[in-house]
Formats: C-alpha cells, structure tokens, sequence
C-alpha cells in the first residue's frame, strides 16, 4: 500500500487547550462527551418506536408508507456520508455538534406541534425523518473522529466497548420505557422527549472544549479529499472486506427494522407496551455482545471472533418468525437479541480497528466511506422489506430478511482475512 497505517492516536493541539481557559482533563472530557451521547441516544431509542406508530395508528400508513418512513431516515448515510467526512474534518467539532443537535430538536419537535394543531401529516413525518436523518449523519461521522482525540490508544477499544455497552442499554430502556409512554401519552407525546433529549444533548455538548480534527493541505478539493479517503479504505486488505461485510449486515438490520412495528403491530398484534419490550431485546443483545466483546477478540482472535458471531447471530434470527401472536412473541425477541449480540461484536472490532489503522489526517474520511457504503444499505433495506411485505406478505417477507441474516459472514469468510484468526 502506498501508506502505512500509523498506530499513533490524534493528540489534542495546544491550541484548542488554551481557549478553554485552562487545561481539560481528558477523562473529563470524556465523561461529558460519554453523557451527550447517551441523552441523545435514549431519546432517539424513543422515537424509533414512535415514529413508526405515529404513521401505523395516528395517520393509518400502509405497509410501503411505514417502510419508506423508515428508509426516508437513512438515506441521508448514502447521500452525504462522503462530504460529511469533509465537513467534519473542516469545521469545529463542538460547534457543529451543537448546531446539529439544535436541528433535530426543532424537526422532531415540530411534530407534535403540528398534531396539537391538526396539521400532523404524512409528508410532514418524511420530512422531519429526511431532516433528523441528515443532522445524524453529520452528528455522527464528526463524533467517530472526536473519540480517538481525547482517549489513548490503549483504552480505545475499552471505550468504544463502552459506548457500544451504553447505546445497547438505551435500545433496551428506550423502548420499553417509550412503550409505556406511548401507552399512557400516545406516540405524538412521546416524541416530546425525544425532542427534549436533542436539546439536553446540545448543551452538554457545549461545556466541552473547541476540537478541530487533523488539517489538510492548502488547496486540496473536496473531490480530492474525498478519493483519497475512498482509495485508502478501498485498497486496504482488511477494511474492505469488513466494510463489505457491514454494507449486507446493514441492509438485513435495516429491513429487520423496518418489518418489526409492522409485523408485530398488525399481524401479532402486540400493544405499544409489549412491542417497547420485544424492541428491548435488541439492546439486551447489543450490551451483552459490548460486554464480551474484547475478551473474546482477544481469545479467539478478531477475524474469528466476527466470523463466529456473526453467523450464531444470523441463525438466532431465525428465531424470529417463529412469533404469531403476543402469546409467542419471546421467539421474536430472543432472535432480535441473539442477532443484535452478533451485530455489536462485529461493530466494535471493526470500528476500533478502522480507528487505530487510520493514519490521523484521514480517519474522518475513512469513517465517512465505510459508512458511506455500509450505512448507504440501510434505506434500500428498508425498500426491499417494504416490497417484500406489500407483494408477498408481512410473514413472508419476515422469514426472508431473517434467513439473509446468514450471509454476510458466509460472504466474508470469501476473502483471505475472513479465514485468519486475526486481522493484522
């Protein structure tokens, strides 16, 4: 390869120290970082039930509207994920961050507004959906470049863990907790916290100290940054593959999610409070996966540790279809859990392997690539699962998006890193 991946982590420049009027302890910085996320992460965990049954059992969407609802909040991964890792190389970390969580307060917030004032519509949803959907992008490719700054190498893999471990806890209170609020206050009240979770984010986000990731040379294009971001990731023999096994991954989880209220809603027909609970599991198995997720990696090796999980996860998905009734429905949710422990295993060691091979100056577009591809799969998961379920049935498309849970690590056990017991 034309570079050799550095194992040095971004420092934080001197500069940014001083206009904090004194210097930030990182473990501090840390800590409040750690508190934003988690804040906008319950919230967002709330509105993922909510949304959906906003359109189900507010507005009476089909089953090809409830599934465009979802894949109108990530297309934005495909649309803008390159330029986003520009623009967060660019612009104040801290700054943007904020700017952004102030966007998604003010387009989620704008819903139950418009329902007190009988002007809640479709076209309202998808669009309040486009526009959360694009912030996040941009909130979440400038965060992925902000870790590494103010954590040691050492302790990156330790933190993401805990980060993963975190999001999984909010994914498994946030739906229980927003079925219950959607039971007692209906899902339009429930998007008031969410939209309250943006805000308290903003400000926690604001007493962190200015960041700025690695500068580029003078007179260097977007284009140019851009290819240069594309190529490194590209030709990288263990990035490729991984990103390759996360763009299918992605698209199954995507079309997973988007069948789930529908499926459980009107064909199990499960209450708001016993959907949050199914939903729950999903968290109950990222965190567990988060827990173990070094220990393993380091045992039986990061390329075999993926490889395995992943294909335990995909044949507990299987699980899933198993649900006709609120009676069964713990089928639905030991599959959701089995395959989101294999997800959040994957998930972090390929994050902290992108993270610790990146050369510095390029890690935001590194980021922004592989989630350019691998998170650009999700909205025409969504799609698929939509025609799926519009032209073969609910069930039916079910147990297909669950048995194509197999194949991304099938898939990865084709390339030469797939085969080793460790990455590098």
């Amino acid at each position: 390869m034309s570079e050799t991946p550095t194992s040095e982590t971004p420092t934080v420049p001197k500069h940014d120290r001083r206009s904090t009027g004194r210097a930030t302890a990182p473990s501090a910085v840390f800590w409040r970082y750690w508190a934003a996320a988690t804040v906008s992460s319950a919230g967002t965990a709330v509105t993922a039930l909510a949304l959906p049954l906003v359109a189900l059992t507010v507005l009476d969407a089909t089953a090809l509207q409830a599934t465009l609802l979802a894949a109108a909040g990530q297309i934005s991964w495909l649309l803008l994920s390159l330029p986003a890792g520009v623009i967060a190389q660019r612009l104040p970390l801290r700054r943007l961050q904020v700017a952004l969580d102030l966007v998604r307060f003010v387009a989620i917030g704008s819903l139950p507004l418009a329902w007190w004032l009988d002007r809640l519509s479709y076209p309202h949803l998808l669009l309040a959906a486009l526009a959360t959907g694009a912030a996040t992008v941009l909130f979440d490719i400038g965060n992925s470049t902000f870790l590494p700054a103010i954590v040691p190498e050492r302790q990156l893999a330790a933190r993401n863990s805990l980060m993963s471990g975190t999001h999984a806890v909010t994914e498994t209170g946030g739906p229980s907790g927003g079925g219950l609020l959607v039971q007692a206050a209906g899902p339009v009240g429930a998007l008031l916290v969410d939209a309250a979770s943006y805000l308290l984010s903003a400000v926690l986000l604001r007493t962190l100290p200015e960041r700025r990731p690695a500068t580029t040379r003078t007179g260097d294009g977007v284009r140019r940054l851009i290819r240069e971001g594309w190529t490194y990731v590209t030709r990288h023999p263990v990035m490729l593959p991984c990103m390759l096994w996360a763009t299918a991954t992605n698209f199954v989880c995507a079309a997973l999610v988007a069948l789930t209220p529908l499926y459980l809603v009107r064909e199990a027909g499960l209450t708001p409070a016993q959907l949050g609970l199914v939903l729950a599991m999903d968290g109950v198995g990222g965190l567990a996966g988060a827990a173990v997720a070094v220990r393993l990696t380091r045992r039986f090796g990061t390329a075999r540790g993926l490889v395995g999980t992943a294909l335990v996860g995909g044949a507990a998905a299987l699980l899933a279809p198993l649900t006709t009734s609120a009676a069964d429905a713990y089928w639905f949710a030991l599959g959701n859990a089995g395959f989101a422990f294999g997800v959040a295993i994957g998930s972090i060691t390929t994050r902290t392997h992108r993270q610790t091979a990146s050369p510095p100056e390029l890690l935001s577009r590194v980021m922004a690539t592989v989630r350019f591809v691998s998170w650009g799969a999700q909205p025409l998961g969504a799609l698929t699962a939509g025609l799926l379920a519009t032209y073969a049935g609910t069930h039916a498309a079910l147990w297909t998006v669950c048995a194509a849970a197999l194949l991304p690590p099938l898939y990865l056990l084709t390339f030469p890193v797939g085969r080793r017991r460790d990455f590098v």
